[in-house]
């Protein structure tokens, strides 16, 4: 292998493609899937208000999480609005998350007329900082949204904690999480909670394509959650009515087809992404300047590396930069800014010119949203993340093509 970089001209470590969540190659999708989708077009009965689909896929991933309730809808983000909803917030009030997570996570809190509120992050996993949250609770605040990202376990049962000390409401975002461990008891990323989200979009673990899963062991936000997703249509007293403002986030039963077997899957797939990501994170630990996340219990979405720019010679857009060259999957800072430097926010676009509900009223005072909000998630995304696309097929050749790549990138900064 040459020594010279192929952004220098040299010979790229990889010229092959790799398993991609975009192609076979890199889904478990098969005849079983197939005929699932099959029965159900044949049934004629599409739709969920008439199959048994979805209800029954509803019903597999609840006991899969040991849940009493899982609600099934039709993206990863409808999951995440429909816990908000459950929350029911006043319009202004405020929902306390992260800026470094894909906009799904943040949207559904303005779309039901609440202000979104930004904590920073630990420099270490990307993942909300506890005493950031902390520090911006008020008394409009009425839940906290936390994302587990790229598979690595959030703090979820310090905030739970800081959550019932205040009254208010957790919602995990589990989207990029499936099977992960946060506890060391085991407990599970959703559970710990009060409501926990999932997303079944095609990059995720398994997939519909698209759906989504809101779960939780409260009675009356999966009551409130259920109805939400369906016009607050309250089918169970067959009454034709509406009972609050209520949108269609039905899931249909060709997704719920594909993801009911694809669910059958899960576990092959996350203990397939955390053993190939093991020989990886060997490799990483002796690079100078470079950390991997290393939590026993992280499901591996994405394989995560954390720079020190001035030990490691350059910056993670750089390594990312010379990893594509090399033909590497990689990305610095896996969003190009913070959610809260988006135009949505720094805009206020949201309907029409009025800026609602950052604006005065509803909420206390217009929200400023501004570079220097959260230094460390700013830091992360402009210098210290470094993002390797990870996938359940990858093989043992696969693995050290990346750790190849990597240990030649890094020797031609040091």
């Amino acid at each position: 292998m040459s020594d010279v970089l192929a952004l220098d001209g040299g010979a790229p470590v990889r010229t092959a493609p790799f398993p991609s969540v975009s192609s076979p190659a890199g889904r478990t999708l098969g005849v079983e899937e197939e005929r699932a989708v099959v029965d159900v077009v044949r049934s004629g009965q599409l739709n969920s208000t008439v199959g048994g689909v979805t209800r029954g896929f509803e019903q597999d991933f609840a006991r899969y999480y040991g849940v009493p309730h899982a609600v099934a809808s039709g993206s990863g983000t409808s999951a995440i609005h429909l816990a908000v909803a459950a929350v029911d917030p006043e319009p202004g009030d405020e929902i306390i998350t992260t800026g470094l997570s894909d906009a799904g996570t943040v949207l559904p809190i303005l779309a039901q007329n609440a202000v979104p509120v930004f904590a920073d992050v630990d420099p270490a996993t990307g993942n909300l900082d506890v005493e950031s949250v902390r520090a911006r609770i008020t008394s409009r605040t009425r839940a906290i949204i936390a994302v587990h990202l790229f598979g690595q376990p959030a703090p979820v049962v310090e905030l739970r904690a800081l959550a019932d000390d205040h009254g208010i409401v957790l919602i995990e975002d589990c989207a990029q999480a499936y099977l992960t461990a946060v506890s060391p008891d085991g407990a599970l990323a959703g559970t710990v909670g009060h409501l926990g989200c999932f997303s079944l979009q095609q990059s995720k673990h398994i997939t519909a394509g698209d759906g989504g899963l809101t779960i939780t062991s409260d009675d009356a936000l999966a009551r409130r959650a259920r109805l939400f997703a369906d016009k607050a249509w309250p089918r169970d007293t067959d009454e034709r009515t509406h009972l609050f403002l209520g949108l269609n986030y039905r899931m249909t039963e060709l997704q719920a087809a594909v993801a009911r077997v694809q669910l059958t899957k899960l576990a092959g797939v996350v203990e397939d992404r955390r053993r190939s990501a093991k020989a990886l994170t060997d490799v990483v630990t002796g690079l100078a300047g470079l950390t991997a996340a290393a939590s026993e219990g992280m499901s591996y979405w994405q394989f995560p590396v954390f720079i020190d720019p001035d030990v490691a010679g350059a910056d993670a857009h750089w390594y990312a930069r010379a990893l594509a060259a090399e033909g590497i999957p990689a990305s610095g800072g896996y969003i190009q800014r913070p959610l809260y430097l988006t135009p949505v926010f720094t805009e206020r676009r949201t309907y029409g010119s009025s800026g609602y509900p950052l604006s005065v009223p509803p909420a206390d005072s217009v929200p400023e949203y501004a570079p220097g909000l959260c230094p460390v998630t700013e830091e992360l995304i402009g210098a210290r993340l470094l993002v390797i696309a990870w996938n359940e097929k990858y093989t043992s050749d696969d693995v050290a093509d990346i750790a190849a790549a990597l240990e030649k990138v890094h020797a031609s900064r040091a």
